[in-house]
């Protein structure tokens, strides 16, 4: 359906358009799950009439302090510094204020340092607050993000008291997680937005050459930022046992993975073993990657891995995007993460931080594809960014109404 086609459709059925106000430290282009799904939900509320407004930071100097992008108006508040994975924006509670004040409700996504603040402003005005948990916290060990992470926690607690409702994207990981526990009683679970845009022609075919997939299959693929939580090195050390079967199998890596924020201790003590296997061409870093340019690699995957190792990963959207492309996946037994597999049936469920069970895992799906095929019209469905956004319209309507 167009967009004007959405938009008529809900002014017949009586539907008003809201003001919505979102709020999170990073936003595109800085690339993580998080921001992927806000910016996909805040353009999905576009679509469908009503005013978005994101506020965020100003992370990049670079980066404009006000734009409108896909019907979205995005405003960053100037950053003065960096801490650890986070920034002192000493402007972000004023220009709350202002925002807070002229929307009809607030959505925010955690984790977020500044969102206590913002839900207090919520409060005064009588906006319904809605957080949108998408993961623990857990920086690197060290004396000073130890103290970090105590004040992120206390901060999320206190949003999340000062907060009409709170979404989680499932009750596998709502049941598990401590932070979630404390809020059932105003908890709803709703699963993420995901979409995958068309590759421009050619250029599945263009990926497949460059990266000689026609000889070095099977191809495993890993999609995220260079981080100690995802994991890398339990691929590395279950690789020894993929390759014993499969000796041209390559490893294709899209993702930041150079000067990821807070990680350069951990790239550097991986990055040595990982230029072997380039070397012997069983493992390519392709790079930060857009959705389009993504869109021509899954096809060329035989299996996507997810082998996170903690609760700040509380899903793994990316897939949810190979599968859209038929591709299964190997997921860590993570609450959350463990289920798009266990949903749809496309993978494999394995122990989290033990390489032997992944590389077993990985086998299995690369010996019977065929056992692992999945409905991919019907994942696609269930993941569109416009029923989403349908069914946070539903929870925005109820606290509005309730407040009234």
């Amino acid at each position: 359906m167009t967009v004007k086609g959405i938009i008529l459709a809900l002014s017949r059925s009586g539907y008003i358009p809201m003001k919505i106000l979102t709020v999170l430290t990073y936003y595109r282009p800085h690339t993580s799950g998080l921001t992927i799904y806000a910016e996909r939900l805040a353009r999905a509320f576009a679509e469908r009439g009503h005013d978005v407004t994101v506020m965020t930071t100003q992370y990049d100097p670079a980066l404009r302090r006000e734009e409108t992008l896909d019907g979205v108006k995005i405003i960053r508040v100037p950053v003065v510094a960096r801490v650890s994975k986070g920034v002192l924006a000493p402007t972000f509670g004023l220009v709350a204020t202002k925002l807070v004040a002229s929307h009809d409700v607030v959505q925010m996504h955690l984790p977020q340092f500044d969102a206590p603040g913002v839900a207090a402003r919520a409060r005064l005005f009588r906006k319904p607050a809605v957080l949108t948990y998408h993961c623990d916290i857990q920086l690197p060990s060290g004396l000073f993000n130890r103290f970090v992470n105590m004040v992120v926690n206390f901060q999320n607690h206190m949003a999340g008291i000062l907060s009409n409702h709170i979404v989680t994207y499932t009750q596998d990981y709502a049941d598990n997680s401590p932070y979630l526990s404390r809020y059932a009683s105003k908890l709803t679970p709703i699963l993420p937005p995901v979409e995958m845009p068309a590759p421009l022609p050619g250029a599945v075919e263009a990926v497949a050459q460059e990266h000689n997939i026609a000889e070095r299959r099977p191809v495993i693929g890993m999609v995220t930022r260079f981080a100690s939580e995802k994991g890398v090195e339990i691929l590395l050390e279950a690789l020894p046992r993929i390759l014993k079967k499969y000796p041209k199998a390559q490893v294709l890596y899209a993702g930041q993975h150079v000067d990821v924020m807070g990680e350069q201790a951990y790239f550097e003590r991986l990055i040595p073993t990982i230029r072997e296997y380039e070397d012997s061409g069983h493992w390519t870093f392709l790079g930060n990657l857009s959705p389009v340019e993504l869109a021509a690699v899954y096809p060329n995957l035989d299996v996507i891995t997810v082998p996170s190792l903690n609760s700040t990963e509380a899903f793994g959207l990316v897939q949810v995007e190979a599968m859209m492309n038929g591709v299964p996946s190997v997921a860590s037994a993570l609450p959350g993460v463990r289920q798009p597999v266990t949903m749809h049936s496309m993978g494999r469920v394995a122990r989290t931080g033990d390489s032997a069970h992944l590389a077993e895992c990985i086998l299995e799906v690369l010996d019977e594809p065929q056992k692992f095929r999945g409905d991919t019209a019907l994942i696609s469905k269930a993941y569109d960014p416009n029923s989403i956004a349908a069914e946070y319209e539903k929870l925005f309507s109820r606290l509005v109404k309730k407040g009234r």
